[in-house]
């Protein structure tokens, strides 16, 4: 089975889909003599299938379109008021064409087309750091809708050197969106992307990450936290890197602030920092830490709230892995 698969060979054209779509019907009729096609089935199947090829084409026509009208000279400042109405208008029509390219690119071919039209590099080097924040999160939404589970489109971005420009966003920018949407763009980059997380080390990711979870901003601070999660589960030869710079600390830290269920995935990290790794266990059960006594008024606080039972959960383990006095050299031990 798995060798007539590798020898099939697949059609390259409208007329071989045809062809294709003639001999399964052919196949499924079973083994007695089948009937030519009419050409009235003919006609149809061919207008079918042509439609399908037309709605990919103008699929692509509508990306260089909308890539026109990015690529279109900025106005220039010193043209008198009355052209404010104008630029204005022109910005309107960047966001629309940056709306456009984000549906049309969660599509992965075309996230790859979109790709090879220069499109990514536009991103990049023109938007990312444009003055009007609303073209700076588009930029960086598009950015992140064309790497979502696209190596080869990811592999492109770090070429062109994207991740520092995003970590810089999250880090700093002035609008809230645009810090939320770097973020995203970071973790679609990075996640179960191992150039991409040695690139995000390399940076000083998680620092980006640890002064996010401080944020203002209840996005940012849930993103950041939930990213530190995934990452340090999926890699837990990181933990080591995070320990050092202090991130225990940090993490009992943000959970003194008001209760809030981005704690959930704070709690979860503090979990995989103390699992298998005793300075992460060590610096937990610090005295000078507080965080047993944390431990038991934050479970207090959220005892018979259904709502907050993964956050409640997390505690009980954090607490079993740090201070359970009778398995306190089993610094693994499962609940």
């Amino acid at each position: 089975m798995s060798d007539n698969r590798q020898n099939r060979r697949y059609p390259q054209n409208l007329q071989g889909v045809l062809q294709l779509a003639v001999d399964a019907g052919s196949a499924a009729e079973g083994p007695s003599p089948p009937e030519p096609m009419s050409e009235e089935r003919k006609t149809w199947l061919r207008e079918a299938l042509s439609d399908v090829c037309r709605g990919q084409m103008d699929e692509v026509e509508q990306m260089k379109q909308c890539l026109a009208v990015l690529r279109k000279d900025e106005p220039n400042d010193k043209e008198p008021d009355a052209e404010e109405d104008r630029e204005e208008d022109e910005e309107d029509e960047r966001e629309s064409a940056f709306d456009t390219l984000s549906e049309l690119c969660e599509n992965l071919d075309n996230a790859r087309d979109l790709m090879i039209l220069g499109g990514l590099e536009l991103c990049v080097s023109r938007y990312l750091c444009h003055v009007q924040g609303g073209l700076r999160w588009r930029a960086a939404q598009l950015l992140a809708s064309c790497a979502q589970n696209m190596p080869q489109v990811q592999e492109h971005l770090f070429k062109i050197d994207v991740l520092p420009k995003l970590l810089q966003l999250t880090d700093s920018d002035p609008n809230p969106t645009v810090r939320v949407k770097a973020l995203y763009a970071v973790s679609c980059l990075v996640r179960e992307q191992e150039a991409g997380l040695q690139a995000f080390v390399a940076h000083d990711g998680f620092s980006v990450l640890m002064r996010g979870m401080q944020s203002e901003n209840e996005k940012v601070r849930t993103k950041s936290a939930f990213l530190l999660l995934c990452l340090l589960s999926s890699n837990p030869e990181h933990k080591e890197t995070v320990v050092s710079m202090g991130m225990v600390q940090q993490l009992v830290s943000v959970l003194r602030t008001p209760h809030s269920p981005f704690h959930e995935h704070v709690l979860g990290a503090l979990c995989c920092l103390v699992e298998d790794f005793p300075q992460g266990l060590e610096d937990c059960r610090n005295p000078a830490l507080g965080l047993e006594e944390l431990l038991k008024q934050r479970t207090k606080e959220l005892h018979g709230k259904e709502e907050c039972q993964e956050q409640l959960d997390f505690c009980e383990r954090l607490r079993l892995l740090c201070f359970n006095r009778q398995q306190t050299d089993d610094v693994g031990m499962d609940r």
